[in-house]
Formats: C-alpha cells, structure tokens, sequence
C-alpha cells in the first residue's frame, strides 16, 4: 500500500496513518484528502485492524490547507465544473463540495475507533478533520486554530457540526469568530483533547489507548457502538435511540460474541470473539438509512457522501 502524502503501517491490530508533507508541515491537499479517503476504505475492509491512530510527521501535525496556490488551495481540487455556462456557482455541483468534508464525512462512517495524536501545529483543516476522531490527545508543543475567519471563509469539514458537538457552542464560537491560535492546554480546559503529553510519550500515550481497545473487546460491539453514539448525537428523541439499543441488543445477546463474553468471564480467560465486522453486522445495519431514521440527500448511499 503506496501512497505519495501519508504514511500508513498496520502491526498487532493497530493501524497508523501519518500525514506526510513534513516539508510543508503536512499541510492539506487534493492529494492527501483522496489518499486517506482510500486508506480508510482499505481499513474498513479489512478485519485485522482493531484501532486507527492519525498523527503526522516531523513538527506539525497539519498546518491547514496548503495555500502555496493561492486561494484555490482552500478547495481540495479544481472547482471549474462547479460553475454554470453562465460562469454562475453550480452549488449543486460534485465538485462544488469541500474538500475536507469528504475526508470527515468519511472518518464519521468509519467502522474502526480513531485517535488522533496531534503532534504540533493543527491549523484550520488540521483541526476540523480530528473532529470525528473519537479521541484526541496532543503533544505539549500542538497548537489549534480555526482560524477560517482570518482568511476571509469560514468554518469547513462539516465543523459547524461537529465543533459544537465536542466543546459547547460558545467554545466553538469564540475560537472561530476570533480565528485566534491556541494551546494544548487550552484545547484541554476547552474540552478538544483528552489530554496532554510530552512530545515524545504521545504515539506512545495513543498506542496504549488502541491496543486497550484491540486487546479486549469484540470489534463488532465496537464498530455498532461507534455509530450509536456518533448518530445518536443528532437524535430527536430518546426513543430513537432506544429503537437502536433494543435492535443491538437483542442481535448480539444471542450471538457467539455474547457467547465467548460470557464464557470468558467465568473462565476467568482472554475472550476470543468470533464475529467480524465484515461478514457480521446485524441486518438491520446501516439502520440511518431506512425509516424512521432514514436521512435525505446523498447520505443515503455508500459510506455517506465521501
């Protein structure tokens, strides 16, 4: 698996994608969002990964999109399709969507756990894209900005999502509206990272995350609780997601999973679950897309609209 703008290694379950521009401090391009696009889809696919880290090389962990450009560098590829005859924006356009909300769209449909381990700056895209991450840890040197405002746009990735999901709406909104750059240990107070560590105990700190994770738990209770709690976050009702826990509930209290939980428990022995994600998602998986949870638009088909 060769790629040109990320590094990906694959050991004991735990899968590691670098972003890999360290002479431009990783910074994002069309490249590197389609790259891990398909490193994600290669992920999902495969059963033998149990945990994702993202991090980047050298000092940065991704100092936004890469404008050596110009201004088009904020859009992930060339956006002449996305006009009308007329010269008109065709919004509607495929090539009218942003870049970096293909790549979080993507991370929201991931079926695997994803930590990301901020090392350095995480600027603009560098920031939003560790919003579905599950997890994110920094080093003491990271540093966040969403600094859209102070380049004349606005809050990409899907943020205007996400952001407010994982630090309140006013958190979200004074750090957008100022544009401002901050700490770790502001993102920490702020509720964006879990915690902070040295520079050079943080792949470290992610690792012993994953492998807590590879080491004792049935992928498929995981891969079904990741999307619970994700797509719960925009429930209505409880009773949605009750609808959805009764579902997960009944399938897997009857399974071999449930099973080998139990027998391992009273046998006082690691568990040994059989079940893959490939092969033994519940029938009602993808359950979003079928009513009464069934969204509009081009969610509806494929890993959503990635």
């Amino acid at each position: 698996m060769q790629f040109e703008t990320i590094g990906y290694a694959l050991a004991d379950g735990i899968a590691i994608i670098t972003l890999s521009r360290p002479d431009r401090m990783n910074a994002f391009t069309g490249q590197m969002m389609s790259e891990m696009i398909e490193v994600f889809d290669r992920i999902d696919a495969n059963d033998a990964v149990r945990a994702v880290i993202v991090t980047g090389a050298g000092k940065a962990f991704c100092a936004g999109a890469d404008l050596s450009g110009g201004a088009d560098g904020f859009m992930a590829s060339g956006k002449s399709e996305a006009r009308h005859a007329d010269g008109s924006f065709n919004y509607d356009s495929e090539a009218a969507r942003d870049g970096g909300g293909r790549l979080t769209l993507r991370i929201f449909a991931l079926q695997k756990p994803i930590i990301a381990a901020i090392n350095g700056a995480a600027v603009g895209i560098g920031s939003t894209m560790t919003l579905p991450m599950d997890i994110r840890l920094a080093s003491e040197s990271a540093r966040f900005g969403f600094v859209f405002a102070r380049r004349g746009i606005v809050p990409e990735a899907a943020s205007s999502w996400f952001l407010p999901r994982v630090v309140g709406i006013s958190r979200a909104l004074q750090w957008c509206y100022s544009g401002r750059i901050f700490g770790a240990q502001e993102a920490l107070e702020g509720g964006l990272v879990q915690s902070i560590h040295p520079d050079e105990q943080l792949l470290d700190a992610a690792r012993k995350i994953a492998r807590e994770i590879a080491d004792n738990t049935a992928a498929v209770s995981v891969s079904l609780t990741r999307q619970m709690l994700w797509r719960g976050l925009g429930m209505a009702h409880p009773m949605e997601a009750h609808r959805i826990d009764s579902r997960a509930t009944l399938y897997l209290s009857q399974s071999a999973n449930a099973r080998e939980g139990v027998a391992s428990f009273m046998e006082k022995r690691p568990a040994d679950f059989p079940m893959r994600v490939s092969s033994d998602m519940p029938d009602f998986y993808p359950w979003w897309r079928d009513p009464p949870f069934a969204l509009e638009g081009p969610e509806q088909s494929g890993n959503d609209p990635s």
